[in-house]
């Protein structure tokens, strides 16, 4: 493994921001740590750089112990979410800062500047100053400069937080493209979930300074383990006290009171639909519609439960006072600790069904 934290402890006065820490990252991948604010994520890369230092528990890069390796030494590339551009220098001089201060050649350096403009899109630039660029151009730069000195792990603090939302978007394919080009081991923290899910290779799952879950995006979204991952990963609705057993198809579980419900595994049908005739289906009202884009998120009363659906806009209309039959294909039922994926047992004979 390339990059191994081994039971990492850090403690800010009463606040524990990392407890007990351990995970490890392959050569190469682009690992996302997701968690809410103040769930540890930046202490952790931190922590990685060396710009903090761990109260106990062992890091090490490339198989060689960093404790007491300093930032310099490290061979870290760092982007931050402010970009942290000298605003009195060049683009050119920006990337080329790191080189400076080793005192690699001019002629290193006007080579290689010359070559991260070209990697970063931004050929013809250099004299400008980042005043004069927009925010995903200097962002741009803050990666380029990262990668001015050769460093052997790129990480990267909510690098696309302060960049518009379009912009943004196209930035998270470039960021993955890139690495992906360069074959860099890479972090970067986010709490967009959507960020996360579509740049990294790997998310690290983290809450209260802790690790919850690591995994590919799919395992994670489609298995969470715990009981913070299946609430917070997805848009769902919270069942207590073991309602799903109202929901044709689901049985309780023993020790596991709660259920989370996403959208996405509830489908809606017309109530003169006359092809599908399941157990499965129930008649519910459309209290609600939300428009988003491609669908419409749907609030369905039934049986004094609230229940959210993603509907498709182009499959039939649907609006506000409406009654539709609806069905519940899967959900993740769980206790204070642990979660568990149950399948519509009524469905489980036709996985196409329910294997959203």
């Amino acid at each position: 493994m390339y990059i191994k934290l081994d039971n990492v402890n850090k403690t800010f006065g009463n606040y524990k921001a990392s407890d007990n820490v351990s995970f490890e990252i392959e050569k190469g991948k682009l690992i996302a740590l997701l968690g809410p604010s103040g769930s540890g994520k930046t202490t952790i890369l931190r922590m990685i750089a060396g710009l903090e230092h761990q109260d106990d528990g062992d890091i090490y890069i490339d198989g060689k112990l960093v404790n007491g390796i300093s930032v310099q030494d490290r061979g870290i590339g760092f982007v931050f979410q402010s970009y942290a551009l000298f605003p009195y220098l060049t683009v050119f001089d920006n990337i080329a800062y790191g080189m400076k201060v080793r005192k690699n050649s001019k002629e290193e350096i006007s080579n290689k500047v010359d070559e991260l403009l070209k990697l970063v899109g931004l050929e013809g630039l250099g004299k400008r100053y980042p005043d004069q660029l927009s925010g995903g151009q200097r962002q741009r730069v803050a990666f380029a400069r990262a990668l001015a000195t050769e460093p052997q792990v790129l990480l990267l603090d909510e690098p696309f937080a302060a960049i518009d939302a379009k912009v943004r978007k196209e930035l998270r394919r470039w960021l993955k493209d890139t690495i992906d080009k360069l074959g860099i081991t890479s972090i970067f923290v986010t709490h967009d979930q959507d960020e996360a899910v579509e740049v990294a290779d790997e998310l690290i799952i983290t809450n209260q300074g802790k690790v919850e879950q690591i995994g590919t995006p799919v395992d994670i979204y489609r298995n969470p383990k715990t009981a913070f991952v299946a609430q917070f990963i997805g848009e769902s609705v919270i069942l207590e006290n073991y309602e799903y057993e109202k929901l044709n198809g689901f049985t309780k579980r023993d020790n596991a009171p709660k259920a989370a419900i996403r959208p996405e595994f509830v489908q809606v049908l017309p109530l003169d639909n006359n092809t599908e005739k399941s157990t499965a289906n129930m008649k519910g009202k459309v209290v609600d519609t939300a428009f988003r884009g491609s669908n419409v998120e749907l609030t369905i009363a039934y049986d004094n439960l609230e229940i959210k659906a993603s509907h498709q806009i182009e499959d039939f209309t649907v609006k506000k006072g409406d009654e539709v039959y609806f069905k519940v294909t899967r959900l993740y039922a769980f206790d204070d600790d642990n979660a568990y994926t149950l399948i519509n047992d009524i469905l489980k004979d036709n996985p196409e069904m329910y294997y959203i």
